[in-house]
């Protein structure tokens, strides 16, 4: 499995940010312009109204005969939960505000010409008074709290809360619908990539998504059909040549023997490195082909790969540490660690080739160390490519065919591996090849 990442904005995300944050503003602005021109205009009617009860209940009780003044004063409770009665000193002022209470003063001064304020009073519950002077008498008339029936910051607060919660529901419901298609089709084309054939994408919903499924779909198949095809002529063209060369290699034996020894020596090497880049063309073609894993001992392979590197004459060193047991495709590791040591033991300048294996729990490293030239840095990432080399003259002695690494680079990204090549201190170079456990657990 391709070894990625996780991104630290997704789309899903940046979509359903930016659509709450849209929806918010738009809400907060909806809000405000209720507020202030329908919540507003009825708050201040509403004190109007309220001030003008309390200012003619004033007029009224002074102008009735003392008798009549209790049962008025009772009626008025009884009806409209005002309470009023004269008295001779002046309440304290209240610091706390509250907006509906503004509203109320300044209806009353409207009404009364002078500044009144509103007072409060704590008596088993919350009252609120106003002082209003009417036939030369200092009329106290007041109202508890629970009569206005509004709790201004529980109101908004509720308003808020429901706000936001809905449009953070509405955001993700949205952006889910928008990115969860384009999930499974990014899903789709790293199976792709993989070389697997995945599932066929859903050719439904949004016009726009459904015709990007449905091109998805035809270019899964024409990328398998083109890769069928890629195979099949190649396989095709090794066996044609095959042949010829079988012929060659057979009308060789049967020339005199008084032929001469060097042009036949130089044919047979011919046809040797003309066979060997045939079986290499066909791995190319075939490198997107994943292969089913299983279990293998790692220091067991890298101990078979020093061996055989040792029998040709190079000095190559491994040491094991520990267990190192992974689930992974047994040739395609193989080949991805032959060819990096092929390469040491090619480009380290005859000197001594060191193989270590970090195989920790969640992350395996191997690393292949050399004491050559080196690979400039800027020509890394090129060496991956097919047919590039380093080494110009095309002679397969010293540069070989320029497709192992394209090959191991290949094998690495179809089972989420990673190949690096790094500079060595003091010189030479690090081939190292990571499995993450990512890897290893998509393996089993």
């Amino acid at each position: 499995m391709m070894f990625l990442g996780r991104k630290n904005h997704s789309l899903f995300h940046s979509t359903a940010t930016t659509v709450a944050l849209a929806l918010i503003v738009f809400q907060l602005i909806t809000l405000a312009v209720t507020a202030y021109f329908v919540m507003l205009p009825m708050a201040r009617r509403s004190a109007d109204d309220l001030a003008a009860l309390m200012v003619l209940s004033a007029q009224t009780w002074v102008e009735l005969p003392p008798q009549t003044r209790a049962d008025f004063g009772l009626e008025l409770a009884k009806k409209h939960h005002l309470w009023l009665f004269d008295t001779t000193t002046i309440l304290p002022d209240d610091e706390r505000y509250f907006p509906y209470l503004s509203l109320l003063e300044n209806a009353l001064e409207a009404r009364t010409g002078e500044s009144i304020r509103i007072k409060t009073t704590e008596w088993e519950q919350t009252w609120f008074w106003a002082e209003i002077h009417a036939g030369g008498k200092l009329i106290r008339i007041g109202f508890p709290r629970d009569q206005l029936g509004i709790q201004p910051p529980l109101a908004l607060l509720l308003v808020l809360a429901a706000t936001i919660a809905l449009t953070l529901i509405t955001a993700v419901i949205l952006a889910r619908r928008i990115t969860r298609p384009l999930e499974r089709l990014s899903e789709a084309a790293r199976h792709v990539g993989q070389g697997n054939i995945p599932e066929a994408l859903p050719e439904s919903g949004p016009e726009e998504l459904a015709n990007l499924a449905r091109a998805f779909n035809q270019m899964v198949l024409q990328v398998q059909e083109l890769l069928a095809n890629r195979t099949t002529l190649l396989a095709g063209i090794s066996h044609d040549l095959r042949t010829p060369l079988a012929r060659m290699r057979l009308a060789m034996e049967m020339l005199p023997e008084n032929a001469n020894p060097k042009i036949i020596a130089r044919l047979q090497n011919d046809l040797e490195e003309m066979n060997r880049l045939i079986g290499e063309f066909l791995a190319f073609s075939r490198g997107l082909e994943k292969e089913a894993a299983q279990e293998n001992d790692l220091n067991q392979m890298l101990q078979e790969l020093v061996d055989n590197a040792g029998s040709g004459g190079a000095e190559i060193s491994f040491r094991p540490q520990g267990n190192c047991l992974r689930t992974v495709g047994h040739m395609a590791l193989r080949r991805i660690l032959a060819n990096l040591i092929g390469n040491a033991v090619r480009y380290g300048a005859d000197k001594a080739v060191e193989i270590e294996c970090d195989c920790a729990d969640k992350i395996t490293v191997i690393r292949v160390l050399d004491r050559g030239a080196g690979i400039p840095a800027e020509q890394v990432e090129h060496v991956f490519q097919p047919f590039y080399r380093l080494e110009s003259s095309r002679n397969s002695a010293t540069g070989g065919s320029g497709l192992g690494l394209a090959i191991a680079r290949q094998l690495a990204d179809i089972n989420g591996w990673k190949i690096e090549l790094l500079p060595r201190e003091g010189g030479g170079t690090e081939a190292r090849l990571t499995i993450p456990w990512q890897a290893v657990l998509v393996a089993e």
